[in-house]
This record gives C-alpha cells, structure tokens and sequence, in this order.
C-alpha cells in the first residue's frame, strides 16, 4: 500500500509582467522544482496557478477612470443605490473610488451586522442588545451611530469601514438595511453589490419596480477606451492594483489551463491537470469570515477536474460493517470495498465525506498553500489527490 497522501507543494515562480508567456513559465517552474526539491512530476498531478498572475500577464486591468466613465453611461441620471458591497480595502474600496467619480449622488446600502462573506461592523448580540429588527429596519448613519456607537472597527483590519467609505467620495450616504427593496426609498437605480446573491437581488429589485439595475458583473464587462474586461464576472473577483487601477478577474482561463497541460506533456511525458484558483472557499472560526470574495473559486481547469468526490467514510465502515475485523483482515476489507466502490450518493457509508466541487476544494488548496502575502508561490503543485486507502 502507498502510504502517502496528498501533498500541496508551494512552486516559487519569478515575478511576471504584462505579455510574459505565463504558460511556460508555469511550466518551467514546476519541472525546475521538481529537479531541485527531488520529486517526481507524475499522471493525475495538479497544478493550480493564482488568478492573479494570470490577470497580471494578461493586462486585464482598468483605471478608475474607465470604470467612472461605464458607471456614467449605464446610470446617466447621476445616482445610484449601491447594494451590499463587501468590506475590503484591496477589493470593493477601489471600485468605490471609480462609481462615486462616474455618478453625482451614491447610496451606500451595507448590510448589518456584516457583509455577506462574513466582515462585521456589529456584533449579533448589539443588534439583540439595541432591540433592532435586522429584517425589516432600516437606518440612517446617525440612527446606526446612536444605536451602536462609533466603534465600528474590523476585528482584524481595525478598519472603521463606514468611514473610509465615506472618504472615498464626497457624494456617498451610507444607509444600512438587510433587504433589496430598502434601496427604493432612495432611488429606482441599482447597483448591486452583492456578490453571491447577485442573481436573486437583481430579479427581486426588478420586481419590486427599479428602472434601472445593474450588478458590479455589468461593469467593465466590455472594454471601456482600451480598458481590460472580464465578459463574464465584469469587476467582479477584481482588487486593487494601485491608488488608481483595478486589476480585473482574468479571463480565457481554459485557453491558458489547457495551454499548460499541453506543455507539461509535451516535456514531461505526463498528464497533469491544471486549475486557476482565487479565493478559497473556507470560513474563519473565529471571526466568520467565508474567505470566498471571487465569484468562484476556480474561472478555468482542465476537464479531468470536473465532478465531486465519490468516497466512502472509513471510520463508518470499521465501526459497522467490519467492526468484528482487525489487523489485516480489516485493512483488506476496507480496500477491497474501495476497489468495489459503486455511486455512493445518499449510501449511509459515504456520510460526512465532502461532497463539493473538485475544483472549489483543490482551489481552497491551493489558496491556503500560496497564502496572500509574500510567500512567492503563485503555483502550486498538488500530488496524490485522488489517491486513496487502496492505493498501490
């Protein structure tokens, strides 16, 4: 029996530029450190390359100037309600910059007591202390401060949010509410924050009588004067490059994953997959913060990667069917019934396994490998992952 597992393996990678054929970089960086850490580059490998190294040699980038100027042609009465936004200064700030510069009146709406991928203003227990409906109240900025307070700090940025918002623009109002339709007393054009519920906000504010609604996916969805784009997540997944650009989600991520399957196999004589990740999609225990601000985890992989575990729980099978086995005969049991394995969805015997995309938890893999500072492994190297206890 193999008796190793799956191993995540950090490849550092030189800093790329706008126009680098990353492709082969990425290629050429795995081969090396497999030459140099001594390890084998085997069939079934992943490899999984940052999303923003890929955007970084694409030049998908946008000023905030671009983005004002598709905030004005899509809202061209000058206000807007924006809806929801995250918490974050490398994501929504800089996008904030570039609405408020395309419009002349803004209607922030935030949600209490956080956005939705977990970022708190408040606590739960203030809302239950200060006797406040989360569903149905709506308050201004100095009804939330009289409720709550001036202490609005992130847990751990230690950023008052509200009021860098603020400063991002001197015709932004902060409003906080927990459902769309709240946007309407203020004006009947949208502009919808919201990442993961997006689809739902849009169909319900066009229900509920809006002229006008766009998501944050509508904006710079097509170039704008020479601009990066993205046609399918617009400024979503995009962050902060500097105090005046947006590096965008990249796009042709199949082109690129398949680009780099091919080159591995060209070179190494193996088949290895290839994703593109973002954030991973795992929450903190402590403050609850759901990691996952990109609309996917993975906007690209090669098809080897498509469907969900289909495992069986060894410990349910060595407490139940084989509970009178030890030793061997029991070792044997369970990889015999791993060999023999059928579809094991709603089996009793696949209880409290994980059944999420490949993608979405090799992506999550790879992010907490790569980390988001200055580890400088923008690729990662994943082995042995649909190994299992049967494995040879």
């Amino acid at each position: 029996m193999k008796l190793t597992g799956t191993q995540s393996i950090g490849i550092k990678a030189p800093i790329v530029k706008e126009g680098d054929d990353l492709a082969a970089i990425v290629t050429e960086s795995v081969i090396d450190a497999s030459k140099s850490s001594d390890f084998e580059i085997e069939d079934g490998d992943v490899i999984g390359v940052t999303e923003a190294v890929v955007a970084r040699t694409q030049g998908n980038y946008a000023t905030v100037e671009q983005l004002a100027k598709d905030v004005r042609a899509k809202f061209p009465g000058g206000e807007a309600a924006v809806l929801f936004p995250i918490l974050s200064r490398n994501r929504f700030a800089i996008m904030l910059k570039g609405i408020s510069m395309g419009l002349d009146k803004v209607y922030l709406i935030l949600s209490y007591p956080g956005d939705e991928v977990g970022n708190q203003i408040i606590t739960w227990e203030q809302i239950d202390d200060a006797g406040v409906d989360p569903y149905n109240d709506v308050m201004t900025e100095a009804e939330f401060r009289e409720k709550f307070g001036e202490d609005t700090k992130h847990i751990w940025t230690g950023v008052d949010y509200i009021e860098y918002y603020k400063s991002l623009g001197d015709n932004i109002e902060v409003i906080f509410a927990n459902h769309s339709r709240a946007a309407l007393r203020f004006t009947k054009h949208i502009l919808t924050a919201d990442v993961h519920t997006r689809h739902r906000t849009k169909k319900t504010l066009k229900a509920a009588g809006a002229e006008t609604v766009y998501g944050l996916d509508d904006l710079l969805s097509a170039p704008v004067d020479g601009s990066g784009f993205n046609p399918d997540y617009g400024i979503l997944g995009a962050n902060k490059a500097t105090e005046d650009k947006i590096k965008l989600f990249p796009k042709d991520c199949d082109i690129f994953v398949n680009n780099v399957q091919k080159q591995m196999k060209e070179k190494t004589g193996k088949t290895v997959e290839v994703l593109v990740y973002g954030d991973g999609a795992f929450k903190d225990p402590v403050a609850g913060i759901w990691e996952l601000a990109d609309p996917v985890v993975s906007p690209g992989f090669t098809k080897g990667l498509l469907g969900t575990p289909n495992e069986l729980k060894l410990k349910y099978l060595a407490d139940n069917e084989f509970q009178n086995l030890e030793g061997d005969e029991l070792q044997n049991a369970l990889r015999e019934s791993i060999k023999n394995k059928q579809d094991l969805s709603g089996k009793m015997q696949s209880q409290g396994t994980t059944p999420r995309r490949y993608v979405d938890l090799i992506g999550s893999l790879c992010d907490l490998t790569s980390g988001s500072g200055d580890k400088g492994t923008p690729i990662v190297l994943v082995k042995n992952y649909f190994d299992n206890y049967a494995t040879e």
